[in-house]
């Protein structure tokens, strides 16, 4: 578990109070402010979404909110359809593109995943359809604090048994804070009130028959 913070809130000198996670950085509290946690059905928003926490791994998520325009433009806005269609020299054009994180293994794993979004679109309808269905049970407890959920966990392994790559429990927990299957803000933040609103009215993706997380 993260160690937790003696403060949870940062109120600005506007008396705005926010998750005390994004303090620092003006973009970071953007970020906060009007992507955190409202949900998303748009697949190559997932899409993105759960390929950038890949490359996140080691780093912060500031570095790669930084860099994300660059990760747009390299990976064709996460159209995983086009980037299903790169090879080997796309890596190696890629590795050298210094606007991102040149990992050669979080390249690689960024095609293989969209084409194994490929797949799972003609299987399920769309990404979203497959993902929502993990979303946490109405009951459950938020904790901003724990790296992992067993539907985080029941994601992750239902994804791997895919062949997808770069998805472990941990990334894919925050894939799910970010796009709204959760919501993480604090109380007192004066995001939560809105993303709760937001989830409230979310029509959920259509669901073809498909597992749920008991049978994953």
């Amino acid at each position: 578990m993260a160690r937790i913070p003696r403060k949870l809130l940062h109120t600005d000198e506007h008396g705005v109070a926010r998750c005390w996670w994004c303090a620092t950085d003006a973009l970071y509290r953007d970020y906060h402010d009007n992507e955190w946690g409202f949900p998303v059905a748009d697949d190559y928003r997932l899409f993105e979404k759960i390929c950038l926490e890949g490359f996140q791994a080691g780093l912060s998520w500031l570095t790669i909110l930084r860099k994300r325009e660059n990760f747009r433009k390299a990976f064709k806005g996460f159209d995983f359809h086009k980037v299903s269609r790169f090879n080997s020299r796309s890596v190696e054009r890629l590795i050298k593109d210094s606007g991102i994180v040149r990992h050669r293994g979080k390249i690689e794993s960024t095609i293989n995943n969209a084409r194994r979004a490929v797949e799972l679109v003609e299987e399920f309808g769309s990404l979203a359809s497959f993902v929502w269905q993990f979303e946490p049970k109405a009951t459950s407890q938020p904790n901003p604090f724990l790296p992992r959920s067993p539907e985080s966990s029941a994601l992750s392994k239902a994804l791997k048994d895919r062949a997808w790559r770069f998805v472990g429990p941990t990334t894919v927990h925050a894939f799910m804070q970010a796009m709204g299957m959760r919501n993480d803000h604090v109380e007192g933040c004066a995001t939560r009130a809105k993303v709760e609103a937001a989830r409230k009215s979310f029509e959920r993706p259509g669901r073809r028959s498909s597992p749920t997380t008991a049978d994953v």
